[in-house]
């Protein structure tokens, strides 16, 4: 059993977690990618499948071909950014399941099933993604998770070369900058969305 967090891990991860528009200079570091996915590779998948694909845009060049991909105010802010990040999915990610989950031929279970495959790509690398939010804070960066891009652009810059890989979404990368927030939208009560039964 692990250890509960205390008040300040809580915050850092959740409560007064935000959503941030932009960063400030301070770059993010192949440091702080690798220790982010060192984290969120140990969040659970069905079967361990570990469908996400990551591409860590940090150079201008890769950060101007996400832009391009981006709608609304959403180029600015990848370009703004220390990094970004393009979560995809691998829609064959059964291949890797012989040694990512041995204990069976859980391989066999996907085969000749795309929609199947599909489904689970979408789901566990959703999942991936989300942990990639949390890893994140938990390092002390922040992040700005964004669905407002073209993702047939999107699979053609970055995933040309693997057809199978899809984007799931994007999001940016920093230390966040205080003054590009809004106020905190509402939090629905449990009583709102919740039963016990």
């Amino acid at each position: 059993m692990g250890t509960p967090l205390d008040d300040a891990g809580l915050d850092t991860i959740f409560r007064t977690a935000r959503t941030f528009n932009g960063y400030t200079d301070q770059p993010v570091t192949e440091a702080d990618i690798r220790k982010i996915y060192d984290l969120l590779k140990m969040g659970p998948t069905s079967a361990n499948q570990q469908p996400a694909r990551f591409v860590w845009c940090t150079s201008d060049a890769a950060k101007e071909k996400l832009a391009q991909c981006a709608s609304g105010t959403n180029p600015d802010k990848i370009r703004q950014a220390p990094a970004s990040v393009v979560i995809g999915m691998d829609e064959n990610f059964h291949e890797e399941l012989p040694w990512l989950f041995p204990h069976t031929d859980a391989k066999s279970w996907f085969t000749g099933d795309a929609d199947k495959r599909k489904e689970h790509a979408f789901r566990n690398s959703s999942l991936q993604g989300a942990y990639f939010i949390i890893a994140a804070r938990a390092i002390g960066l922040d992040t700005g998770p964004m669905s407002g891009f073209d993702p047939e652009q999107v699979n053609a810059a970055f995933f040309g070369d693997e057809p199978n890989v899809k984007v799931n979404f994007i999001s940016t990368l920093g230390h966040g900058d205080p003054e590009t927030i809004f106020d905190r939208s509402p939090r629905p009560e449990f009583e709102k969305f919740n039963r016990i039964v």
